[in-house]
């Protein structure tokens, strides 16, 4: 169990810095490299935007719900 919860925080974690990463910068930042910089010329949120941001909130709960089950876990 521990290891699979392990496991799991480590695909989520690796999910969670690439979605954060390829989030639209308000500035020249690391998203602009990875291609946040091209859709800035539309204005607005578009249908990706707002599926990348749904997406990065499940991981990130996903996330979360491990951390608490794996102190759970090994708190017995």
């Amino acid at each position: 169990m521990v290891l699979a919860l392990s496991i799991l925080l480590v695909i989520t974690s690796i999910l969670m810095v690439l979605l954060v990463l390829l989030h639209k910068g308000k500035g020249s930042g690391l998203s602009d490299l990875f291609g946040g910089g091209v859709s800035s010329s539309y204005g607005g949120s578009s249908v990706v935007e707002k599926n990348l941001d749904r997406i990065t909130i499940v991981v990130g709960g996903l996330w979360f719900a491990g951390v608490i089950v794996l102190s759970l876990v090994l708190k017995k």
